[in-house]
Formats: structure tokens, sequence, C-alpha cells
């Protein structure tokens, strides 16, 4: 059993849809796969690549991003909250899984999040062109730090006591630091609304070996403090640079290199181009 890992595959592009449907049928079928998030805004979309996906691998595991919450602009009454829920639905009816698993050794947990400005505070650039600004529509009451709790709350029953070999995953980055140092400037202006504190509070409290992430679309794996944080973004069909546009396999049966508590760290083994 293998858990592979892809995140942002952003499937109302063809290109992006072609590779999906071209993913073979037989190869992962005793494998897991973790899904972190911005698969499309489509709920027509999101159902089809859902049921391909799980048509595929053992069982696949997901938290929808941002651009799975987004209303649109003739939708009068629904909230981005209304269309979360509208997504838990799919997920169920595909036979995808939002909880956590704990499967002898390993232990596979989803989180939730959205942004809270721990990063930083978003400047007048940002507000005037980050689409979730116009796109999401959140209850009243709630600013984006009460959207971070909200989200972060929902995740509570999961934080317990797992296995030996705990990998989390969420769509939005749990820390700044994980981005790359070579980050142009003009770019950083996005950071603000690439996650929140709250996920790494709940990823140490897990005792996290590897956490997978998205959002950023910045390919990565790095190692802070114990943790392996992996990013494998499929991204837009344009950024051939910065994402790998494979799937790739965090976790394989016997497998593993030593780290500093004693158990393995699995991270690095093989990659998928089908």
């Amino acid at each position: 059993m293998r858990v592979f890992a892809v995140s942002d595959i952003h499937v109302d592009f063809a290109p992006n849809a072609g590779w999906l449907a071209g993913l073979s049928m037989q190869d992962y079928r005793d494998d897991f796969l973790i899904l972190a998030g911005d698969v499309c805004h489509s709920l027509r979309l999101l159902e089809g690549c859902l049921i391909a996906l799980a048509n595929r691998f053992r069982t696949v595991f997901y938290v929808p991003g941002n651009h799975e919450l987004w209303v649109t602009r003739d939708d009068k009454t629904k909230t981005s909250l209304d269309k979360f829920e509208e997504v838990c639905a799919i997920m169920k009816n595909c036979g995808v899984c939002g909880s956590a698993l704990h499967d002898d050794k390993l232990s596979i947990v989803p989180l939730l999040g959205w942004y809270d400005y721990s990063f930083g505070e978003p400047c007048n650039e940002l507000n005037e062109m980050w689409m979730d600004f116009v796109a999401c529509k959140w209850p009243q009451s709630m600013g984006m730090q009460e959207v971070a709790s909200y989200f972060a709350e929902l995740n509570q029953p999961l934080l317990r006591p797992a296995n030996n070999i705990v990998i989390s995953f969420s769509h939005f980055l749990p820390r700044i630091d994980v981005m790359p140092h070579h980050i142009p400037e003009r770019y950083r202006l996005l950071y603000p609304v690439f996650g929140t504190n709250l996920l790494e509070r709940q990823i140490r409290r897990i005792r996290s070996d590897i956490h997978v992430y998205g959002h950023s679309h910045v390919n990565r794996q790095v190692k802070i403090d114990g943790i392996t944080y992996i990013n494998n973004a499929f991204g837009y069909p344009a950024e051939t640079r910065i994402a790998a546009k494979h799937l790739i396999c965090i976790y394989q049966d016997g497998w593993y290199s030593s780290d500093r508590h004693g158990r393995h760290n699995p991270v690095g083994i093989c990659a998928s181009t089908t």
C-alpha cells in the first residue's frame, strides 16, 4: 500500500482534466490518495473528478480549498458555508473520505482551514485583486479570523493520539516559512491569504511526521522542527516551472529512513507521471 499526494488540480482547465482522465485505472487500486484542495469551483465538475479518483484509488482523502467555496453572483442567498455543506454531501456520495484514518501503523488526518492574516495584513493591492474577496460570501458576523476559527474547530474531533506514522494534510499553509526564500518580493503580497498558524498548532498536537499542503502552487519538500512539509500542486497549465505535474508517493510500506524519534520518515520514495 502506498500513499500519493497532489493538490490544486484545477480540472476546469482542459489540460488538467485530460491528465486526470489519463490516470491508470489499475495501478493505484491498493493505494491511498491525498487530494489537498482546489479541484474546481463547479460542483458538477467536482463530483465528476471525485468519482473518477475514487474509481482509481483504494481511498481518496480530500479537503476543499478556497476555489470550492466560491459562490456565483447569481445565487443571492447561498453563503460559502452553504457551499461547504454541499461539497461535503458530494464527498459522501462519491465515497471520498474527509475524516481521519487509523490503519495499523499509519494515520492520515485531514485538516480543514482558511486564512486569518496570521502571516500578515493584506495590502490595498491584494484587497483589490484577490478573487476570494469577491467570490466567497460569508455570514455577516464572520470575518476572516472567525472563518479560520470555524474550520479549525471542526478539526477538533480528529485531534487525538494517532499511530506511529502520522500524515496530516490541509489545503492552506500551516506556517509561512514553508515558502522558499527565493520568492520575489512582488509575489509576497499574497502571503496574508496563504494560511493560518492555527493549523500548525493542530499539526503539533497530533505529532505529524509529514504534512501535505497546497494553495501556494510552489512545489516544495522541506523539514522544519522534525516535520516534513510537502506541497505537490499540479497548478494551472502554464505553471510548468513551479509545478511537477504528477502524483508523488510520500509513503510506502517497508521503505523508510529513521528520523529523530527513531520512527520512520517515508518521504520522497517515488513519483508517478501516469
